[in-house]
């Protein structure tokens, strides 16, 4: 009796165990955050989601990859919760939207673009006018129009004197990625990209270091997370907890590159050591992450730049609308 007595004791607090883990799973809020790409640049997230950090706030974040611009279209029709994108392509999906998305806090606050030349090609001097030259009539291979690595490309060369449609040639591959290929097979002259791209062509011969690199502009909100009006004020609590598990991992990417890299092995298995070395050098050298995750209208400001000079937007916009600071001036440093 006394044994079937310890044994139902044992069961009852078996199930109760039990219980009380999926409760707690269930406590756990999920979330969906779209990226447009899987990206190295975007390590700060990963490393929230392996290290715990969004847990440790009640959340439960799953990074899902939409392609072709449906990292925000997902979040307008309610399949994400937010996104990771430039503000210029939120803003861009505001029109008209009485639900406009709005950034909540920066992760990539450097425009993480480069443009390399075939490798005996090389720049000599660094004025304007010897990039002008330099880059007039070349053959360029800048990913697909409406792009980040594409409109820099064109704002640069604008800049600079040239014009995009008459001056140069430009390939526009969907994917990014055949840039590398498009040189090394003599359709282009450079390339417009980044890591580990950079590198992958370095190894092969196909070019040397970059002759102009974008993260020399400064602080460039190139990669915000946003989320929808209606969301900040039906649970600012949970914007709150998203947000300061981001800027965990902000602080700790900064300071720990040993972690930094077996995330990005986890991420990125199929990638080689040497790449993904090097896309960290040269992540830490460019300051490529936000320290502390507020956008500045500065940095804002020249992202709108350059969709507005380029034409592919230009109906302006409103900071205070497109992007929402207080939840990252509430947490705790």
């Amino acid at each position: 009796m006394k044994k079937m007595l310890l044994l139902c004791t044992m069961l009852l607090l078996v199930l109760a165990g039990c219980m009380n883990s999926s409760d707690s799973e269930e406590e756990l809020k999920k979330i969906t955050i779209a990226e447009p790409i899987h990206l190295i640049g975007y390590l700060p997230l990963y490393i929230a989601i392996h290290e715990g950090y969004f847990e440790e706030v009640g959340l439960d974040v799953e990074m899902v990859t939409s392609t072709g611009g449906a990292h925000v279209t997902t979040v307008v029709s309610d399949d994400a919760w937010g996104n990771i994108a430039g503000p210029d392509s939120n803003q861009m999906a505001n029109i008209g939207s009485d639900d406009p998305i709005t950034a909540i806090v920066n992760v990539v606050n450097r425009a993480n673009v480069y443009i390399m030349a075939e490798k005996n090609q090389t720049l000599e001097g660094e004025s304007d006018q010897q990039l002008k030259e330099f880059m007039d009539g070349k053959t360029i291979a800048a990913g697909r129009y409406g792009g980040s690595p594409n409109l820099l490309t064109r704002w640069l060369l604008m800049n600079i004197g040239l014009d995009p449609e008459q001056d140069v040639v430009f390939e526009e591959p969907a994917d990014g990625a055949a840039v590398l290929s498009l040189v090394e097979n003599g359709q282009s002259d450079m390339a417009v990209g980044a890591e580990p791209q950079i590198n992958n062509g370095i190894e092969k011969g196909v070019w040397n270091e970059p002759f102009y690199k974008f993260p020399e502009l400064g602080d460039y909100a190139y990669s915000v997370v946003s989320v929808k009006q209606s969301t900040i004020e039906e649970e600012p609590e949970v914007v709150q907890s998203f947000v300061e598990a981001v800027v965990k991992a902000l602080e700790v990417v900064q300071e720990d590159e040993e972690l930094a890299m077996r995330i990005l092995k986890e991420e990125f298995s199929t990638s080689s050591e040497a790449d993904l070395q090097a896309s960290l050098d040269r992540a830490y050298e460019d300051n490529l992450w936000s320290v502390d995750g507020y956008i500045s209208e500065e940095a804002v400001a020249k992202v709108m730049e350059v969709v507005e000079q380029t034409g592919v937007y230009t109906d302006g916009y409103d900071y205070n609308t497109l992007v929402d600071m207080q939840f990252v001036e509430a947490v705790e440093k």
